[in-house]
């Protein structure tokens, strides 16, 4: 039965360092993912004066509850989604002028719900370019705080920027939230904030945050559930059997929730206290699914659906345009070049079986997305000859992934 080790999450990785870097005392984050998402995350900490230690089992953060210890500084937040959206927020909390840029592609990535609910706060942030976009300078002052409405419906991001911002500021905050996706990415958020010493409350849509900080703590970094997707998606079109330790029934991530979507397809799952374990039964069913709160593993889905034996819908997953590219287009377009048969609407994909003649193999056009080279990786564990036109982009998140796949695959 193979078993395999999944790095360490991005999203709590990311939370965890800014949690960290807020806190009153050393951090001590164990087993963080080591990527280019959350190198840059640290080094963007560092380029604002916060000390971080990195070994290669642990770092350590000394916090600053005041803000960052430098007055000026330029932040370049590469490819990384976290960075650009939570580092501005906790530069906000200090005192000084801060620039942030980002990559080409992280600039055509929406930032406006939440650079609009920090202006709302009185927070001086100006847009160099495009509003709504990076780069952008935050001349800062520290937050009072108060009340402020904020439309997540693009990216739960949003919401955690500000929710991780509110003990930071000087009389917390209330948050209320006219639209929101990827629900399980807050409660990952507010259980994290619990850890670092805040307590959330929640009334619906609306989110009440304390003032006061945070408290350092040593806190351990749970696998990546959004990465070991692709090797229970794996199992399940081969017939084979993956467990992967870590990640169980205590899980953070909603993301594990794939796992469910597997068994209604006719997987056999077992989610224990210790890990879980994927056995694939040789067959697939079609299905129809909503995959609003889980939509970073729709490419996984939509990479394995021409196997089943009806078609397989995913719905409500119109964020997925907003990504690092046009997910659901991009899945679109390439199951296409490989031979199979899709329909696409707003929020939603339709893929039909392949049939007895089965996927041809192309080059898959990765539009420097880890998440599509990662997920028709695993359709090519049944089409012969895919190959990528970036294999190297998934350093974002997973950089030895080719090598660990690689080896499943042998094992399978």
């Amino acid at each position: 039965m193979p078993v395999v080790d999944i790095p360490g999450s991005k999203s709590i990785t990311a939370r965890a360092l800014f949690l960290a870097a807020a806190a009153d005392g050393v951090t001590t984050l164990v087993r963080p993912l080591r990527s280019d998402d959350t190198e840059g995350f640290a080094e963007g900490l560092v380029r604002l004066g916060y000390r971080v230690g990195r070994s290669p089992e642990a770092w350590q953060v000394d916090g600053r509850p005041q803000g960052p210890a430098v007055t000026e500084a330029d932040v370049y937040c590469r490819d990384g989604a976290t960075t650009a959206r939570f580092l501005p927020a906790l530069a906000a909390a200090g005192h000084g002028t801060y620039r942030f840029d980002a990559s080409p592609q992280m600039r055509r990535r929406p930032l406006l719900p939440l650079t609009r609910a920090l202006r709302d706060l009185g927070v001086d942030l100006r847009h160099g370019e495009a509003e709504g976009h990076h780069p952008l300078t935050v001349v800062a002052a520290g937050v009072e705080g108060g009340e402020v409405t904020l439309d997540a419906g693009q990216s739960s991001q949003y919401l955690t920027a500000l929710l991780l911002l509110g003990p930071l500021t000087r009389t917390g905050l209330r948050i209320a939230v006219t639209d929101l996706v990827s629900v399980p990415y807050v409660e990952i958020t507010i259980a994290m904030m619990r850890e670092f010493g805040v307590e959330v409350r929640r009334d619906g849509n609306v989110f009440v945050v304390p003032p006061g900080g945070y408290r350092a703590t040593t806190y351990a970094i749970e696998p990546d559930a959004s990465t070991a997707s692709y090797f229970f998606a794996a199992a399940a079109v081969t017939g084979g059997e993956v467990t992967v330790p870590g990640l169980g029934t205590g899980a953070l991530q909603g993301d594990l929730g794939f796992v469910d979507v597997l068994r209604r397809m006719g997987a056999e799952v077992s989610v224990g206290a210790d890990g879980t374990t994927v056995r694939g039964t040789g067959r697939l069913h079609g299905l129809t699914v909503n995959m609003r709160d889980i939509s970073d593993t729709m490419p996984t889905l939509a990479a394995i659906a021409p196997f089943a034996s009806g078609p397989v819908r995913i719905e409500d997953v119109a964020n997925t345009r907003v990504k690092e590219c046009d997910r659901l287009e991009a899945c679109a377009e390439n199951l296409r070049r490989l031979g199979a048969t899709v329909e696409t609407g707003p929020d939603w994909i339709e893929i039909r079986p392949a049939g007895a003649d089965g996927l041809v193999g192309s080059e898959i056009t990765s539009y420097g997305d880890h998440r599509i080279v990662m997920s028709f990786a695993v359709t090519g564990l049944r089409t012969p000859e895919i190959s990528f036109d970036d294999p190297g982009c998934v350093r974002k998140t997973f950089p030895g992934f080719h090598e660990e796949f690689g080896a499943l695959r042998a094992r399978l």
